[in-house]
């Protein structure tokens, strides 16, 4: 297993680190002997890091955590939690909470515990509630041994939420096709010189690299016929010094076994092939069927149509054909009466698009795109 040195905090984490929100369910439930039996093999393969957090799985991971690290020697692992700041309606809330969620895992401290998912409204909720203050104690009680966040926002809020507080780490989604996604690559880059870890979720992006269409797959393949489509996000994750987890949320024993595989032996992207890996970026980037930059200009419709959201869905198709994610954001559309089924061809967003895209057409042929797959 290939291990990683924090040396602001004197630990070693394992590279790879198990995400439990992703654990595999049988009807509607966390199927829990599958569960410790996919951790339980990560563990003895050298595994340290295990990441829950309040809402996975509807508040039943943590329960799940519970019973699987309860055998372990409380010293062989690191345990991450996350506190729910939109749960936080007064200050006695942070304590409660974080309370209860000792108690839903069974330890009596948690090595790393994060502000969950900040954003610009959350930076607000945490100055109000004084959330950075009573984590502060909680360290100094030894119930915290590490405070840091994750984030989910724009590189300016970003900014924002490093200059808080003295962070001992932070975790933020990176992958080779979001460098420019939230905080991307430069918010890696401001972390590194501020000398603070970095966290990775989302490091295959949803599972979106973890398969593509036969061409572009071939690129990696004839390289690495042994290696699976996956490995290679991780391992571009893995080739930055400074991540020293990178979380994956295994949902099968094959996806554990393969992990474990890329990061017992693990070798950094050598210049070929971080070519290679641009070269597939370049490929999928070109299957994108709309030149949206989500600048939003073209809202509100009157008719209530999403027209970036649409977009998105579209194009994120065509790149990685991740029907179930996008059956469920069209289902989500269609809910809340944004689906471009609403669009009547009024024209009046096409003058506002600084792109020049003929929105109502381009919206007519997603709905066509999407029936062609037996989606809407």
């Amino acid at each position: 297993m290939e291990y990683r040195n924090l040396k602001k905090l004197n630990i070693k984490t394992s590279l790879l680190g198990f995400g439990c929100m992703r654990f595999p369910t049988k009807e509607g439930k966390v199927d829990r002997t599958l569960a410790k039996s996919m951790v339980d093999y990560a563990v003895s393969n050298g595994v340290n890091y295990i990441d829950t957090a309040y809402f996975y799985h509807n508040g039943e991971s943590e329960l799940v955590v519970k019973e699987i690290i309860k055998d372990y020697d409380r010293k062989s692992f690191y345990l991450a939690d996350k506190l729910p700041t939109w749960m936080v309606k007064k200050e006695s809330d942070v304590l409660r909470i974080f309370n209860d969620q000792l108690d839903k895992t069974g330890v009596e401290y948690f090595d790393f515990y994060l502000i969950h998912a900040v954003n610009k409204t959350r930076i607000e909720e945490i100055k109000q509630y004084k959330v950075l203050e009573k984590l502060a104690k909680l360290k100094l009680q030894g119930k915290i041994k590490y405070i840091g966040f994750s984030f989910h926002d724009n590189l300016d809020v970003f900014k924002e939420a490093v200059g808080l507080f003295d962070w001992d780490f932070c975790q933020i989604q990176l992958n080779y096709m979001d460098t420019n996604h939230q905080q991307g690559i430069e918010g890696y880059n401001i972390l590194t010189e501020k000398d603070i870890p970095v966290i990775v979720m989302e490091p295959i992006k949803g599972g979106s690299l973890a398969k593509f269409n036969e061409g572009v797959e071939n690129i990696l393949r004839d390289h690495d016929h042994s290696a699976s489509i996956s490995s290679w996000a991780l391992r571009w994750v893995g080739s930055l010094p400074n991540v020293k987890v990178i979380l994956s949320g295994m949902s099968t024993m094959d996806h554990v076994v393969d992990n474990i595989k890329t990061f017992s032996e693990f070798k950094p992207l050598d210049e070929s092939e971080i070519s290679l890996v641009d070269e597939v970026k370049s490929r999928l980037v070109s299957l994108t069927k709309v030149d949206c930059t989500d600048c939003k200009y073209c809202m509100p419709c009157e008719y209530g149509v999403d027209i970036p959201a649409n977009f998105k869905i579209y194009n994120q198709h065509a790149m990685y054909e991740n029907t179930k994610t996008a059956t469920w954001q069209l289902n989500n559309l269609d809910k809340n009466s944004k689906s471009a089924v609403n669009c009547v061809q009024c024209q009046d967003c096409v003058s506002k698009c600084p792109q020049n895209i003929d929105i109502p057409t381009e919206l007519a042929e997603s709905r066509e795109y999407f029936k062609s797959y037996g989606l809407k």
